[in-house]
């Protein structure tokens, strides 16, 4: 009964996880997803997703966020998962300005491949080390706000930020999606409409993408 009471959704929002390798992009997930936090996380290979469902703006949510590599061999594949995203999280590294720089780069591409509604956040991670960053919140923020993303730093380390980062990110979705079923006074259809239940894709993997040694705080 438990089990089926967690299938009950009203949308299915599928969310990217982009940026350089090693920001922190799959403990960012795996925090989310199962409050994890993993010390010795290998580089994700090819893309790997895990989902949970939560409530937003009264309606239920789950949310399917998929952590894409962020080395240059496995471009070529993961820009095909962009197809059917409704939102992407563009992760920077604050202590690592070459991280950061490359954000362009991989906006483009998204832009590129993705829906051109899609709802972008850009996230900078590891304020826990704060004595060692090397990218001004300001200069972050300025970006964010010429290319129209929402702006957050959090620590997956600590779990600040995380969760709020991805309830903004899926409050904005579903007000998008919301402002698309009342102009076409019709319901949503597809990807880009949210996939209702009864409209999901099907994919055949586990919730749990990895079987890392974690720790849960």
């Amino acid at each position: 009964m438990a089990r089926r009471a967690e299938e009950e959704y009203d949308y299915l929002f599928k969310v990217v996880l982009i940026g350089d390798s090693g920001v922190g992009k799959s403990n960012i997930l795996s925090r989310f997803t199962r409050n994890e936090f993993c010390l010795e996380t290998k580089s994700t290979l090819g893309v790997e997703f895990a989902t949970r469902t939560l409530q937003v703006e009264g309606r239920i949510i789950k949310a399917q966020i998929w952590d894409t590599a962020g080395q240059e061999r496995y471009r070529a594949i993961t820009s095909a998962y962009y197809r059917g995203a409704l939102g992407a999280i563009l992760v920077f590294d604050v202590t690592k300005p070459t991280t950061f720089e490359n954000a362009s780069r991989w906006l483009r591409e998204l832009r590129d491949h993705a829906d051109s509604n899609i709802v972008v956040m850009l996230i900078g991670n590891k304020t826990d080390l704060e004595h060692l960053r090397a990218v001004d919140s300001e200069e972050a923020q300025s970006f964010a706000e010429r290319e129209g993303l929402s702006f957050l730093e959090t620590s997956a380390l600590e779990a600040t930020n995380v969760e709020k980062a991805f309830r903004v990110i899926l409050a904005e979705i579903y007000r998008v999606i919301s402002k698309k079923n009342i102009s076409s006074e019709a319901p949503a259809q597809g990807p880009a409409g949210g996939m209702r239940e009864g409209k999901a894709i099907t994919i055949a993997a586990s919730d749990s993408s990895t079987s890392r040694q974690c720790c849960s705080t």
